[in-house]
């Protein structure tokens, strides 16, 4: 089987630009929300942060106009430096 990239993949499911939602799970610490949140501007972006239910993580929603697949490819490369940070 053959096997896709992530590139090629929003390149066939979405047509640019387009609004992407960005979707992580980090540790419930400040330092890792912040540098999370650092990644998104507020004023261009939907951002929507929920702990979870025992408090350890939280869920961190980000929407926003991008203007091609790079940019989205690039924002989870940004976002891999980030201790613990799942990546929906």
């Amino acid at each position: 089987m053959e096997e896709i990239d992530f590139r090629e993949l929003l390149e066939q499911n979405y047509k640019w630009p387009a609004l992407y939602m960005f979707k992580f799970i980090c540790p419930a610490n400040n330092d890792a929300i912040a540098k999370l949140q650092d990644l998104f501007d507020p004023e261009v972006a939907e951002l929507s942060l929920r702990p979870s239910s025992k408090g350890n993580y939280v869920s961190f929603t980000a929407r926003e106009l991008m203007m091609d697949s790079d940019a989205v490819v690039e924002r989870y490369q940004k976002a891999k430096g980030i201790k613990g940070l799942i990546s929906l």
